[in-house]
């Protein structure tokens, strides 16, 4: 896909709840130690949600701050697209939550679920309707509660998991700026590898569900590491393709944050220094939809991002899902 218009971010923001579980929390309650989460994984730490907050409740403090940052209000916004796999409820869509309490009277409203990979996905679709004339402003959020379908007695999942949202404004910028390319990918032969089976049409709620346990997240962890290792170098390199770019010109790379592994062989494979990537999930752990908004936002607030500046987002996730996309600030 190639870009008309020049559509670009106009605005970044992120939220994270307050409570931190640390891998010496979940030393006392499953089999595991800080050692072996962080050298497998790199993560640290990551944040819950309260019982009392969902999805949209983190996607409002998100958006709230995007929206400041953008110099707008919530009756600019002429589309809200939600990315998650935790939304608030089957129906109504975490978007027209999210709508209802920012005062969004203007904006139409979806949910989209591509998984980890949604945030791109919505960045797609936003940008096309923006390039078309369809909207002038669009709000694209990654939000998570993946505390709520997370099993804290598998220790092969719980370890990875956190919770937040980050979100970000689109609209026109100048030309020469804003996104250059996409790339969108599924191979739903490998769906079975990382899914959650209950509550749908497929796997009704009932007790039987609720008992067997699918109503939590189920990875077969060393498949998907293969799939990701495989996928997010190749996805970035075409995304730089298909703008007319190269490696060489990229100046951070802001990856879906699952596993420290998986982004030091995407480096790899891009001839990156880990200085040219924004790393956070030594923080957050794994946040699905929320992890690349939530690091755009952290190196916006940071400093790392300077206008003209060439940026590569790309992920993986159930589906499974891959995306990438290439952005001049």
């Amino acid at each position: 896909m190639s870009i008309g218009m020049s559509v670009g971010v106009l605005g970044t923001g992120k939220y994270v709840p307050e409570k931190v579980l640390s891998n010496f929390d979940l030393e006392q309650m499953v089999e595991t130690s800080n050692d072996w989460i962080v050298t497998r994984t790199g993560i640290r730490e990551r944040r819950i949600s309260s019982p009392e907050q969902a999805s949209s409740d983190l996607a409002y403090h998100a958006s709230l701050e995007a929206l400041k940052n953008a110099g707008l209000t919530p009756e600019d916004i002429d589309l809200i697209i939600v990315a998650t796999i935790t939304p608030d409820m089957a129906f109504p869509s975490t978007a027209c939550v999210l709508q209802e309490r920012l005062g969004a009277k203007r904006a139409a409203c979806f949910d989209l679920s591509a998984a980890c990979s949604g945030f791109i996905y919505g960045l797609a679709t936003a940008t096309s309707m923006i390039s078309t004339g369809m909207y002038k402003h669009v709000l694209v959020v990654g939000a998570e509660c993946l505390s709520k379908i997370t099993d804290y007695t598998d220790r092969n999942t719980c370890i990875l998991f956190g919770d937040g949202a980050g979100a970000v404004v689109l609209g026109q910028v100048p030309e020469g700026r804003g996104f250059r390319s996409f790339v969108l990918g599924a191979d739903g032969g490998g769906g079975e590898l990382l899914h959650l089976r209950g509550g749908g049409s497929r796997c009704p709620s009932s007790a039987e569900s609720v008992a067997s346990k699918k109503h939590y997240i189920y990875m077969a962890g060393s498949e998907v590491f293969k799939f990701a290792v495989r996928i997010m170098g190749s996805a970035a390199l075409e995304a730089l393709d298909k703008a007319g770019m190269n490696k060489e010109d990229i100046d951070l790379l802001v990856p879906h944050q699952a596993n420290i592994r998986i982004i030091q062989s995407a480096l790899e494979k891009l001839d990156l220094p880990e200085d040219k990537c924004m790393i956070n999930l030594d923080k957050y752990g794994n946040v699905s939809a929320a992890s690349i908004p939530i690091a755009l936002a952290e190196a916006v607030e940071q400093g790392r991002v300077r206008e003209g500046d060439c940026l590569v987002f790309v992920g993986f996730g159930g589906g499974l899902t891959w995306g990438a996309s290439v952005l001049i600030w």
